[in-house]
């Protein structure tokens, strides 16, 4: 008599735990479709327009994320150095060489789900284009690692892995079709350890 609705209830159970469990797997697995790698760096250009798919504004409305316009901003993600190897939080890395055009950028370190890792108010978590040190030829050098730097240094207090957010504000790259062109900042490890 129970065992029919029984296992409805359970059949419906199953249906709707996996639909909402493939749905967040979905959103965790891919910011959107058509990104665009320049050396280690990967933009998704249209994940901020009304030409998103629709994983791209499902991901963002999911985190909260500010959405930039068409030429307003354009955020590039790290999650390797240039040899391809994944950016562990042990190491130290120097992100070298120039932005694309922009009128003011910010680089910082987070972890898988974008979440900037701040490890104090005494440290200097995050670098941005006012308050960068510069070469004489506009170029910069900027020392990612769990000690301590001279100059140019975001401090990581973190385990595992961790990925660079390079953000563009006011930039023409944004709405621009040469991305493929540009020159990015090289990310090279330096050391682990206490090295």
């Amino acid at each position: 008599m129970f065992r029919i609705p029984l296992l409805a209830a359970l059949a419906l159970a199953i249906a709707f735990g996996g639909g909402i469990a493939s749905a967040v797997w979905a959103l965790k697995a891919t910011v959107g479709f058509g990104a665009i790698s320049i050396g280690p760096w990967v933009a998704f250009p249209e994940a901020q327009t009304d030409k998103a798919d629709p994983y791209a504004k499902a991901h963002r409305a999911r985190a909260g994320e500010l959405l930039y316009g068409g030429a307003e901003g354009l955020m590039f993600m790290a999650q390797v150095d240039d040899k391809g190897d994944k950016l562990s939080a042990a190491c130290s890395y120097d992100v070298t060489g120039l932005t694309p055009q922009a009128r003011f950028w910010t680089l910082y370190a987070a972890n898988a789900d974008g979440v900037p890792l701040r490890p104090g108010s005494d440290l200097p978590w995050a670098i941005n284009s006012w308050t960068v040190l510069r070469a004489e030829d506009s170029s910069f050098s900027i020392h990612v690692s769990p000690n301590a730097k001279p100059d140019n240094w975001v401090a990581l207090r973190h385990s595992g892995t961790f990925r660079l957010i390079l953000t563009l504000l006011d930039t023409p790259t944004a709405g621009s079709s040469g991305l493929i062109d540009l020159a990015m900042p090289k990310v090279v490890k330096t050391g682990c350890g206490d090295a």
